[in-house]
């Protein structure tokens, strides 16, 4: 088959003719599919009905150094969960900080709290001209919020097949003291599926900040995300790597267990060093006198280990497996050889990346609209919701169910196709 590019006026314009009836049949069914958002499906949350038996009141309510969790106390969490969470991302429990539910709620109050108090004792953002953060793109659009909301400058750095433009963003942070952090989701990124290689995690670990208060926002939400035993990425752990570079405080790191047990119902935590955190409890002691310990018991006494928590995510990855090989099977059979998208395969996390031809992405999320297929906005992976290229598109496979996400597949595609070819036309 010809790349669409290849095609003449006459044979566009016929192309066209049969994509439009097509689409106005997909029009008629009438559907209503949600691919917007990287949400767990249901049978992902039904197979965790068990978890709701780990406390009743005949229980023991006690942590194992004897708190009870019913009342206050701990600040920093219950030495297991602590420790739970560590042996997710690899680190020591010592440097583990339990909160609430989200760590999107940490990220947004960590990003607060340096602008209202400064980070381990700097000038606070808030008196400062100017405040920028480097924005890997396409990159996760909440990220994006919390920066713009404080109005913080972001700056766009390309990513690569092995994480970010690290001459960039050595470039930036080595030599401008107004960049005070980056968006990093260093494993099955949001949403391109990319895990950064071992280089570049020790170049971020031996960066030299011109300023002293600039941190990695390191967002290790897929820590234990893998799609396939066989396939599977390895992260370097940064903190340990910063460590051994003299850089004990760069990182912020961030984890939860938002989509290993329920959205919103997880624990969340934060991971740094010992200055980071004494600095930070100092704070949080004011705002709170401790997170949710039930909770955080509950999730301990359901996994026990990590060992617990890689069995149970083996069953999330068979459940949505499927789901990612629909897509991953319709974009190779029916736009491969046609020259007018790439996207990538990624061996974890919860999204695919899709690039269409320049200029088409919008219309493209606007013609699944219209045909009953909710996506992701287009240019929302960027910074200020602005993609350059108008080319990126993030599809979530995993909420709807596989009859679902086949029909809205079989859209997504045909809009590709639709959109591209309206595109050559215009030329």
């Amino acid at each position: 088959m010809k790349q669409y590019s290849e095609l003449d006026r006459e044979e566009l314009l016929a192309l066209r003719e049969d994509l439009e009836k097509e689409y106005e049949g997909k029009q008629a069914l009438g559907l209503k599919l949600d691919m917007s958002r990287g949400k767990p499906g249901k049978s992902q949350l039904d197979m965790e009905a068990d978890f709701f038996n780990m406390l009743n009141p005949n229980v023991d309510f006690n942590s194992e150094s004897g708190i009870d969790c019913r009342n206050y106390g701990e600040l920093t969490g219950i030495h297991e969960a602590r420790k739970l969470m560590a042996e997710m991302i690899g680190v020591k429990d010592s440097q583990v900080f339990i909160f609430g539910n989200s760590s999107l709620n940490i990220m947004y109050d960590t990003v607060a709290r340096s602008m209202m108090f400064g980070v381990c004792g700097s000038t606070p953002w808030c008196k400062l001209e100017k405040v920028k953060f480097l924005c890997p793109v396409p990159g996760y659009d909440r990220h994006f919020a919390i920066t713009e909301q404080f109005g913080i400058e972001m700056v766009n750095i390309p990513m690569n097949e092995d994480g970010p433009d690290m001459d960039l963003v050595e470039s930036f942070v080595n030599n401008d003291a107004t960049v005070k952090g980056i968006w990093c989701v260093p494993k099955y990124s949001n949403p391109a599926g990319v895990t950064y290689s071992a280089e570049v995690v020790k170049r971020f670990a031996s960066l030299k900040p011109a300023a002293d208060d600039f941190r990695i926002y390191w967002d290790n939400a897929y820590a234990i995300h893998d799609l396939y035993d066989d396939r599977r990425d390895e992260l370097p752990e940064i903190l340990s790597a910063c460590e051994a570079a003299g850089n004990p405080d760069l990182v912020f790191e961030f984890c939860s267990t938002s989509k290993v047990t329920f959205p919103g119902s997880g624990i969340a935590a934060m991971a740094s060093s010992e200055r980071n955190l004494e600095f930070i409890k100092e704070q949080i002691k004011i705002q709170t006198i401790g997170h949710d310990k039930l909770n955080q018991l509950r999730h301990f006494r359901y996994f026990k280990d990590v060992n617990g928590m890689k069995a149970h995510m083996r069953k999330h990855a068979a459940l949505i497996r499927p789901k990612f090989q629909v897509i991953i099977s319709a974009l190779e059979t029916d736009l491969k050889d046609l020259g007018i998208g790439t996207w990538t395969n990624p061996n974890g996390g919860y999204f695919i990346s899709f690039n269409a031809m320049n200029g088409c992405a919008k219309e493209i999320v606007k013609r699944c609209k219209e045909a009953g297929v909710v996506l992701t906005g287009a240019g929302a992976t960027y910074p200020y919701k602005n993609d350059p290229d108008d080319s990126n598109i993030r599809l979530a496979p995993t909420y709807p169910s596989l009859e679902e996400l086949t029909q809205a597949t079989e859209i997504f595609v045909l809009c590709v196709k639709l959109v591209s070819v309206e595109k050559l036309l215009e030329a």
